[in-house]
C-alpha cells in the first residue's frame, strides 16, 4: 500500500480523453469488467486486473469502495508464474541425460532438445505458485491527473496499456514542463514557451 504507508515514491500522469456524463457509473462498469481474475487454481501463467486498495484479494470491491471523494483509488494487481533459469536448466539437462541413456545414443538432436525444454518448461510452470505484485494509483477526476505509486518503467508501461484498455483513456507522464503548463495562466505559459536552455559557468 504505497501511499497508505509513511513515505512513497510516485509518478504523475495526465489523463487524456473525455469521460461520459455518467462518469461514476461508467467507471464502475469498467472496473468490474477489468477486475483481477485469480489463477491459483489454473495453469495460466499471467493475470492482470484491478483490486481494492485495502485488500489485494478483493476484486469485487465488497469491503471497500474505490471512490473516495473526487478520487478513484485502485490497485493494479499482476500475478505471474515464473521458473528460475537455474532450475529450468537443471531439469532440462537431467531429462536430456535420461533420454540419451534410454535411447543409447551419444547425444540428442537439436529438435529433441527443443521438445524436451518446452515440455519441462510447461511442467514446471504448472507447479509454480503465481507471484503477486501490487501497485496503487489515485486518479483525480476533477483535474484529470493520476498518481501512480511505482517508478518502475516496465510497470508504468503496463499501466498505460491497461488503463487505456479499461477506460478508453490515454495517460501521459507529466514532466516539470507539462506540470507548469497546468499550474500557470495563459500569459505565464506564453513566457514559459520562450524559455531556452542556458549554461551557467
Amino acid at each position: 500500500m504505497g501511499f497508505l504507508k509513511g513515505t512513497a515514491s510516485f509518478v504523475r500522469f495526465s489523463v487524456e480523453g473525455e469521460l461520459p456524463e455518467n462518469a461514476l457509473d461508467f467507471i464502475a462498469d469498467r472496473v468490474m469488467a477489468f477486475s483481477f481474475k485469480d489463477i491459483d487454481d489454473t495453469y495460466d501463467e499471467y493475470s492482470i486486473g484491478w483490486v481494492s486498495i485495502l485488500n489485494m484479494f478483493d476484486s469485487q470491491f465488497e469491503y471497500a469502495s474505490y471512490a473516495a471523494g473526487d478520487y478513484i483509488t485502485l490497485t493494479l494487481r499482476i500475478d505471474e508464474r515464473k521458473v528460475s533459469s537455474a532450475i529450468l536448466k537443471k531439469f532440462v539437462q537431467k531429462e536430456e541425460e535420461r533420454i540419451r541413456i534410454e535411447k543409447e545414443v551419444p547425444k540428442l538432436s537439436r529438435s529433441e532438445k527443443v521438445q524436451i525444454k518446452e515440455r519441462i518448461t510447461t511442467e514446471l510452470l504448472r507447479k509454480a505458485i503465481p507471484i503477486p505484485s501490487t501497485y496503487e494509483l489515485a486518479w483525480s477526476l476533477s483535474d484529470s491527473t493520476l498518481l501512480f505509486f511505482s517508478t518502475n518503467k516496465k510497470v508504468q508501461a503496463l499501466l498505460e496499456d491497461y488503463f487505456q484498455e479499461s477506460f478508453g483513456l490515454l495517460i501521459r507522464q507529466q514532466i516539470p514542463y507539462t506540470t507548469a503548463e497546468n499550474l500557470l495562466d495563459e500569459e505565464q505559459v506564453a513566457m514559459l514557451e520562450r524559455i531556452g536552455p542556458e549554461i551557467f559557468v
